[in-house]
């Protein structure tokens, strides 16, 4: 089925990026992988290129384009090659840290962190889960106390992200927690506060590439100046850019589902079992067809979301929609195709193993599947 959802210059952006995943991309995974992170110098490159704060404006450095189909483009050209996990680098910082410098930042903050942040000298983090709060976001325990000019901060969070190389990290803080969500606010720490630690780079079972560590924060002094917006809407924010965040996790499992089918249609081609090919079997093809099936219903509902978003409608539920059926399905896609290559989808050489370990993850961040249902089941009404 053929997609209309890009023109010309989305196409020729598309073939820029493919260019750049190949050359600075590709070659280094592998080492990314074992290194459990990737270079600094890819954000440096990227930036250099404008895969960075595509829709900051240009003044700032940015690409200047408020248009979430080029943010796809780069997702599904990084999914293509197989690096997932370099997704959570890139668009990480296009999907989940920029919305709020865009729209919340003021002048001077612009001024100070956006242009280091789109040529990628700066890499940046949003940091909200900790170790006793996953999805309950009104939960938070960690506390940013104003002391004068300043934000006294205590707390810790996992499971972050870029931790480790984030140089500007997006904290979700409580400035009153006696007053539940409306003490919910946003401040950014900066590398080298004392008191602001790096603790463990978490070991993962897939996702090699990305670095996710444990921050602890004892007594960081912070300006009042990064203050993030307004202090108590922190919460409101959150769920105003949440639906995007949700939306970038659906694309990279739409894109690494078509990856996977892609390279399970030629094993199955090519490898044979009694004298014909392991396709050749009924049952398989069977099998096949309905992965096939799965995936473009998928790919049509994504599409259908990004033109939402790009017009501005894309609703809470229905990013909750795509990003928990999405994801769920690429568990399916990837352990009916893993069965399909034998013993040697078990095996790590083999790229379904690597996209079984790396999809695993999809239906855990931004949001469980449960929590997903439970904001579509919250809006349903006879």
């Amino acid at each position: 089925m053929d997609r209309d959802l890009f023109d010309t210059d989305h196409q020729d952006f598309r073939a820029m990026v493919r260019d750049f995943v190949t050359k600075e991309v590709q070659p280094h995974l592998s080492a990314w992988e074992q290194a459990g992170q990737v270079d600094r110098e890819l954000y440096v490159k990227a930036g250099a290129v404008g895969l960075l704060g595509l829709d900051i404006d240009e003044a700032y450095g940015g690409g200047g384009v408020a248009d979430f189909r080029y943010n796809l483009v780069v997702i599904e050209e990084l999914c293509r090659a197989g690096a997932a996990a370099v997704t959570m680098n890139l668009s990480g910082f296009n999907d989940l840290v920029a919305p709020y410098l865009r729209d919340l930042a003021t002048e001077e903050q612009r001024q100070r962190w956006l242009p280091d942040l789109c040529s990628g000298t700066k890499v940046s983090a949003i940091a909200m889960t900790e170790p006793g709060t996953g999805s309950d976001l009104k939960a938070v325990r960690t506390t940013a106390v104003r002391d004068g000019d300043e934000y006294v901060v205590n707390g810790a969070k996992t499971f972050i992200s870029n931790g480790i190389l984030a140089d500007l990290v997006v904290a979700v803080v409580s400035t009153d927690p006696a007053v539940g969500r409306d003490s919910i606010s946003l401040l950014v720490l900066e590398r080298g506060m004392p008191g602001f630690e790096r603790g463990r780079k978490l070991d993962k079972i897939g996702l090699h590439a990305q670095d996710t560590a444990e921050l602890s924060f004892t007594d960081v002094r912070v300006p009042a100046a990064n203050l993030l917006g307004e202090e108590g809407r922190g919460f409101a924010y959150l769920m105003h850019n949440l639906p995007q965040e949700r939306l970038s996790v659906a694309a990279t499992a739409v894109a690494s589902m078509e990856r996977t089918l892609k390279n399970t249609l030629q094993y199955t081609a090519e490898r044979t079992a009694f004298g014909r090919s392991v396709a050749g079997f009924q049952a398989n093809r069977f099998t096949l067809a309905e992965i096939a099936t799965e995936v473009q219903v998928a790919r049509v509902f994504l599409d259908r979301c990004v033109t939402e978003l790009v017009a501005g409608r894309l609703s809470p539920v229905d990013a909750a929609m795509a990003k928990w059926w999405t994801t769920e399905l690429q568990q399916r896609v990837v352990t009916r195709s893993l069965q399909l290559h034998g013993g040697y989808g078990y095996m790590t050489e083999y790229d379904v193993a690597r996209d079984f370990l790396d999809a695993r993850a999809s239906t855990l961040y931004a949001g469980t599947t449960e929590i997903m249902k439970e904001i579509i089941g919250r809006s349903l009404r006879p």
